[in-house]
């Protein structure tokens, strides 16, 4: 008998009778597939999930657009990709069109109640304005409980229970308190119940943290059981559609905040009732589809579902019913900066494959990042990698990354053997530059300008409309040289130097960016002229590498000036590019100096980024001390 049975015996018939659907959505914060027991974990508790899998319809090919949770959430309320947008960076605050409005608002219109518990992260500029627009109720009290009868309801739940502060960065102690005491003892992981992870060495002291993953997710198990439980209750389990998914992947090392696979791959699963059958193209009951989907697609399939009229800015598709749209032969995904630490990263799924473009490849994957670097699992991780403790598949988040990565998902899902480097896959490796390159320019990707850009543009405009001005954004020319960071042969460096002449200055950023990743950094006489750049990123660039190269005084100069800057990307980007360096020790005193200015300010008038860079800055030379 399934275990199933338990739940599909309290199903009862709906007390209402309505012509459109409930949707119930049941987000599951930072979690990856590998830990749930219907995706193959036979060490998961997690059974609730698991149900919703083995009667509904589980996907194997789904995957966040963005790898942590603002950008992702941005996706998925709007309906448009990051990269179009402009907000692909984590935490920021950039304005968009006054006529992209959350999805939600379109249900409302049409006469849905819409409610959300309770996480929003939306991830642009007046986000209560757009939460007031796209929600009857959005608290952590707000449910369908508050509709009109008869009334159809879009309602989210979003699990806190499986976020990142629980599996790693909170104090064990409050994990505790909020996880292991709250589960009953048949739901509980010990240290030694599981498999680990191959990147993860496998001691006691990383298994003491990575069961949090696991009793985490059983939490949030438990607390989606009983939504779906009032659900059936209230007699609502007919009329209703529930989908549930993962926001972006596990809120651990080398997956959330990681362009790779692993950072966008998420849980994600249909369940319709016998009323809603019909709709499923697959099927429904144990259902297994490799269907590619992104998160830019919920949007349209939801108001489709719903009989509305879908907006012209949504470029998703609809996934199911009588709109139903082809699937894709490729989903293009984004990776950025997260919380202080910059990135820019973009990935291209084709069937099992993930090919992923590394743009700023100086940079490690276990990045220095106050948010994970506070967590016992990351300092155990840089403590046995200084030891010696690692093997070569564990040093993979602690060494400079290539150019590329190219994984077979299906057969290394851990994506530890880089195709890119296989002689045999050469083609499929120019197919996936192709076809990512084609989709930068088709879709005027303006993520490319530097995050200091596109918050001037904001002061006056958006990103998401400048991207399409050709003359100001000459994006063929940028990604010239963009698409040349990383790779260090005699001919890439020769261009890259040449372009440090060009009129445009987005174009000189990429030539500066792509610098950094030159093992052989004798130019350091062809940087001089540029640190007195019109265009401050690039004065920070030029005088960050050659302080490195040869220290003195009028570099220096420039980094302190934009460290005191009064733009946040001005300043953080100057704490960033010096962190990573062998001199990082010579700027001690100016941003200490800097440190204490913010902290003299009141919270809403600091720097955000850059005020939590300078605290990374003391944790990098401390060896991995974080004081408030």
């Amino acid at each position: 008998m399934k275990k199933t049975l338990f739940f599909l015996c309290l199903i009862s018939f709906s007390v209402f009778s309505q012509d459109r659907p409930n949707i119930l959505w049941l987000t599951y914060e930072d979690t990856s597939p590998e830990f749930i027991g219907a995706y193959g974990n036979a060490d998961a508790k997690t059974p609730f999930m698991d149900f919703m899998a083995e009667e509904g319809v589980r996907f194997t090919g789904a995957f966040s657009t963005g790898s942590v949770c603002s950008p992702s959430r941005s996706a998925i309320i709007t309906g448009v990709k990051t990269f179009e947008l402009g907000t692909g960076n984590h935490r920021s605050n950039y304005t968009i069109p006054d006529y992209i409005h959350g999805f939600p608002k379109y249900l409302r219109d049409a006469g849905y109640y819409t409610s959300n518990n309770a996480k929003t992260d939306y991830n642009v500029a007046d986000e209560a304005k757009m939460i007031a627009n796209a929600w009857d109720e959005s608290s952590n009290k707000a449910g369908w409980w508050n509709k009109k009868e008869g009334q159809p309801f879009f309602s989210v739940f979003n699990s806190n229970s499986c976020h990142q502060s629980r599996t790693m960065t909170l104090p064990f102690e409050q994990y505790e308190e909020m996880i292991w005491n709250q589960l009953p003892d048949s739901l509980k992981t010990g240290d030694n119940d599981f498999e680990m992870p191959p990147f993860y060495r496998d001691s006691p002291e990383m298994r003491k943290q990575m069961a949090r993953v696991y009793n985490s997710l059983s939490k949030t198990n438990i607390e989606f059981q009983e939504i779906y439980m009032r659900l059936v209750k209230e007699g609502l389990v007919d009329n209703t559609i529930i989908f549930s998914f993962g926001d972006h992947g596990e809120g651990m090392p080398r997956m959330k905040t990681n362009g790779l696979g692993l950072g966008h791959r998420v849980p994600f699963t249909m369940w319709f009732p016998e009323k809603y059958k019909h709709l499923s193209p697959w099927g429904q009951g144990g259902i297994v589809t490799d269907e590619m989907i992104d998160f830019v697609d919920l949007a349209p399939t939801v108001l489709a579902l719903a009989g509305v009229e879908i907006p012209s800015y949504m470029k998703g598709r609809v996934l199911l019913g009588e709109h139903r749209t082809a699937p894709r032969d490729y989903l293009y995904l984004s990776s950025d900066r997260s919380d202080e630490s910059y990135d820019l990263t973009r990935t291209v799924i084709k069937g099992k494959y993930a090919y992923t473009r590394i743009y700023m490849p100086y940079i490690q994957e276990l990045r220095h990042l106050m948010y994970m670097d506070i967590g016992e699992i990351t300092a155990q991780i840089r403590n046995d990698f200084k030891d010696g403790k690692l093997n070569d598949a564990q040093e993979l988040m602690l060494i400079p990354r290539p150019a590329e990565y190219l994984f077979d998902l299906e057969n290394d899902p851990w994506e530890l053997n880089n195709l890119a480097e296989s002689k045999s896959h050469r083609a499929l490796l120019q197919e996936f530059r192709t076809k990512l390159k084609a989709n930068i320019l088709k879709e005027r990707d303006v993520l490319f300008l530097p995050e200091y850009e596109i918050g001037k543009i904001s002061e006056n405009g958006n990103a998401y409309e400048f991207r399409l001005d050709l003359d100001k954004y000459p994006l063929e020319q940028i990604y010239e040289l963009a698409e040349l960071a990383g790779f260090r042969d005699k001919a890439t460096l020769k261009k890259q130097l040449n372009a440090l002449k060009a009129e445009n200055p987005f174009v000189r950023y990429w030539a500066l960016m792509g610098l950094k990743s030159q093992d052989n950094k004798t130019f350091g006489k062809q940087l001089l002229g540029l640190l007195d750049d019109i265009y401050e990123p690039n004065a920070i660039l030029a005088a960050a590498m050659l302080y490195e190269i040869s220290p003195n005084a009028e570099a220096k100069a420039v980094i302190q000036k934009a460290i005191n800057s009064e733009y946040d990307h001005i300043s953080n980007l100057a704490i960033q590019q010096i962190i990573y360096q062998p001199n990082a020790s010579d700027f001690t005193e100016m941003v200490e100096v800097f440190e204490a200015e913010q902290k003299s300010l009141k919270k809403k008038e600091r720097l955000f980024n850059a005020a939590r860079s300078a605290p990374m800055f003391r944790y990098v030379l401390s060896g991995g001390v974080i004081s408030e």
